[in-house]
């Protein structure tokens, strides 16, 4: 796509940012992201929910507060009763309501594969924007959800995992990042993404590659979910995984030896995943005891260094 030359784009996709970003006024702007996919769990009510969720996410990465939604769907016609469309659409909007957005409509096709996900506009002041590039050496990562969603709705696809695992990955999905993004906003974090298709390490590196710097993350601090290398030692691995693991081949560098299912875990794909948050060491006590109050799980898992033979940096 040829790059856009107006000015008050804000924030386009040049650096692979989460969301564009639009000025509307001397100290507002909107913005605006859009993610739709077939569904990864059985339940069509949570479906609707981490669907909406996950694109939510994006407008959360940047600082923002959601405004409205529009919904996004393709349905197979004559093959699947009307009644699952109905809950999956009742998911999202309860989702959206629960993020103080309103669904304003939407559009929707015939389509061999089902298909939901939603158009989120939001408004941003213009000096609270943080975007996935700024990080700084000397800067800690944190993380706020677990890693391993693409494991484990892969393993939920081949039956192999138990009620308790659906009930503990969907729990996550469905939770929305606008706890994490006020308390990134008020600690005026340098960068953050959030950690969707591109696993991790692929989020990480848009992030090393943006701020000039090389991103040094402690494999033993990763938060996971529970059963999660048992399915991955399994083989129960997306197919997006390998596609993450090529593009990075030459841009990560392991000091710590790592396991086949350890490679594919920091590279699997997730939906509606957490915050990496890079934020001034300085704020570290203060940000984790904010955390702690408002009850958001938070790990360290690394930290920003000054530019590196290679971006990622893995011990």
């Amino acid at each position: 796509m040829p790059p856009e030359s107006n000015p008050a784009l804000l924030v386009g996709f040049e650096t692979s940012d989460d969301a564009g970003i639009f000025r509307i006024s001397d100290h507002q702007a909107l913005v605006q992201t859009v993610d739709f996919f077939p569904p990864i769990v059985d339940d069509p009510y949570a479906f609707g929910q981490i669907a909406a969720a996950n694109a939510l996410s994006d407008i959360y990465a940047m600082g923002g507060k959601p405004l409205t939604a529009l919904n996004i769907v393709g349905f197979p016609d004559g093959t699947m009763p009307p009644e699952i469309l109905k809950k999956i659409l009742l998911g999202g909007a309860e989702k959206i309501k629960e993020a103080g957005a309103v669904v304003v409509g939407g559009h929707s096709i015939k389509d061999k594969e089902l298909k939901y996900g939603v158009a989120v506009t939001g408004i941003i002041d213009t000096d609270k924007i943080i975007r996935n590039i700024g990080a700084k050496p000397g800067d800690i990562l944190f993380l706020t959800k677990p890693l391993g969603t693409g494991i484990i709705t892969t393993a939920i696809k081949r039956n192999l995992a138990s009620p308790e695992d659906i009930a503990t990955v969907t729990k996550s999905m469905t939770a929305l990042n606008n706890v994490a993004s006020e308390l990134m906003v008020q600690f005026g974090a340098h960068a953050a993404t959030d950690i969707t298709g591109y696993g991790l390490l692929g989020h990480a590196y848009e992030m090393a590659h943006g701020s000039e710097v090389s991103l040094k993350i402690q494999f033993d601090r990763l938060p996971l979910f529970p059963n999660v290398m048992k399915f991955a030692t399994a083989g129960s691995v997306p197919g997006g995984t390998s596609a993450n693991r090529e593009y990075l081949i030459d841009k990560v560098e392991y000091s710590r030896k790592c396991t086949e299912p350890e490679l594919n875990l920091l590279h699997d794909p997730q939906t509606s995943g957490g915050l990496l948050i890079a934020l001034e060491a300085g704020k570290r006590d203060d940000f984790l005891k904010a955390a702690a109050k408002s009850g958001l799980p938070v790990h360290e898992i690394g930290e920003v260094i000054a530019k590196s033979t290679k971006p990622l940096l893995i011990k």
